[in-house]
């Protein structure tokens, strides 16, 4: 009996190690944030509303979104996000989303997003070790406080960030409270005719 309880511990511990190597050698999921920002550095007011970025002309310019949402394998995002964009009506994303919810579960989706949402009470580092899992390669992160938690995390790797020609006072920050100074590269800057400005960032190691 020893001996056999000694081979299943062998096979255990080698199964476990096999399996280690193998995600050692699978690429991580990065994270890669595409956001619009007021120029005094909010994502939404304080109740979340997006009325200030929604009511203005951006003259139909290419800021670069679709090539950026194409690169992606899918998207991460909080509760306020998620519930901002359902109200929008047609939800507007053909790519898998994850939503990070400790309150949500996968009941409380609409019927007809079964299937095209993942609902997780996952951390950080867990939600991209479960997309490296399934293959993702980039993971478009969303929403304030998402971005904030990835960003602690080191989770992060490049950001292009539209600042908004408007001052809205207070509301939902995109940066908050850091253990640590994240140094910054720049990557690219310009600027649009309808007055926004956009930057690009990578996230220095």
């Amino acid at each position: 009996m020893c001996m056999i309880n000694l081979l299943y511990l062998a096979v255990l511990y080698v199964s476990v190690i096999i399996h280690y190597i193998i995600k050692q050698g699978r690429p991580m999921t990065t994270g890669h944030v595409f956001i619009a920002t007021s120029l005094d550095g909010f994502v939404a007011r304080s109740d979340h509303s997006l009325d200030w970025l929604m009511a203005r002309d951006d003259g139909d310019e290419d800021q670069g979104y679709e090539a950026f949402i194409a690169e992606m394998d899918g998207l991460i995002m909080g509760r306020a996000s998620y519930e901002t964009v359902l109200g929008f009506g047609d939800w507007p994303y053909a790519k898998p989303v994850v939503v990070l919810s400790r309150s949500l579960t996968q009941a409380d989706l609409p019927d007809a997003l079964q299937g095209k949402i993942t609902i997780s009470s996952a951390t950080p580092e867990q939600a991209m070790a479960d997309r490296a899992e399934q293959g993702w390669r980039k993971a478009y992160v969303d929403g304030g406080q998402v971005v904030q938690s990835f960003l602690r995390a080191g989770l992060i790797a490049e950001m292009t960030i539209t600042t908004i020609p408007v001052l809205i006072g207070e509301g939902r920050p995109l940066f908050g409270l850091l253990d640590r100074d994240i140094e910054l590269e720049l990557c690219e800057s310009r600027a649009f005719a309808c007055g926004y400005v956009q930057t690009r960032y990578k996230i220095r190691p």
